[in-house]
């Protein structure tokens, strides 16, 4: 359903400048820059180790850094001011259902719990949301009954009841097959054109990254090694981007 997007509110944009951490005396993130444009969508891409977990745990307020910041719109915020000043949601990786609520109950558990809407209304936005990621046939069905591409997709339903301005992406297509992983890239580009929300994806799913961004990152190491659009990003002669967007199995002769 290609519903006309009823939020007034459009993207937000991000900038992270010099940022580092540090564990135990181990750099994990060792100077990370890039810019998030209002409304794109972003791709973090990278090997294992990379430091990309540890990034998104900085720009959801898990973490404060060493040293460097997150700029929202232009401004510095604090880590205690992001929930407050703008709508941003999470889609973790495991999709982090609670197994003892419906997927309505799922749904709609951030407004329920903050007592945001009457019962009527927060039954009509779940209802609403689901109908978006393609599930309202599921909105009784326990999460032990869903698929895992399902529980990705009723995660994103969750982020979308506040109606963000930023979603970050933790690793969305992880576990999940290949015609699975394609819906899930295409319910992020629809949720783009339909609402022109903002979205960062954290990802080492290189079809995913390839198909689906504006532009993307390459982080290796603790450091955003290249950024660009994914043509410009293709054609970067670097042995570190080339050999993790070339890896592949060597067989035997």
């Amino acid at each position: 359903m290609n519903r006309p997007n009823n939020n007034n509110s459009s993207g937000i944009g991000v900038k992270v400048s010099g940022l580092c951490k540090s564990f135990g005396g181990q750099e994990v993130l060792r100077g990370v820059d890039f810019e998030v444009r209002p409304g794109e969508i972003f791709v973090i891409m990278g090997p294992s180790g990379s430091g990309k977990t540890v990034l998104l745990k900085h720009l959801i307020g898990l973490e404060e850094p060493d040293a460097g910041e997150i700029l929202i719109n232009g401004e510095p915020i604090a880590t205690s001011e992001i929930a407050a000043k703008y709508r941003m949601a999470l889609v973790f990786q495991s999709g982090a259902l609670l197994n003892s609520l419906t997927v309505g109950e799922n749904v709609g558990l951030y407004l329920t719990e903050h007592r945001l809407k009457s019962t009527s209304e927060i039954n009509r936005i779940v209802a609403e949301k689901l109908e978006d990621v393609g599930l309202k046939d599921a909105i009784d069905k326990m999460p032990a009954d869903l698929s895992g591409g399902m529980i990705k997709r009723v995660a994103i339903a969750r982020a979308l009841v506040i109606e963000p301005q930023l979603i970050l992406y933790d690793e969305p297509t992880s576990e999940l097959d290949p015609v699975s992983s394609v819906n899930i890239g295409n319910e992020i580009l629809e949720l783009k054109q339909r609402t022109h929300v903002t979205s960062l994806v954290v990802s080492h799913d290189r079809d995913l990254a390839f198909g689906i961004a504006d532009r993307i990152a390459v982080m290796v190491e603790g450091r955003i090694v290249t950024s660009g659009t994914p043509d410009e990003v293709k054609k970067i002669n670097d042995p570190l981007v080339q050999n993790f967007l070339n890896a592949d199995f060597k067989r035997a002769k």
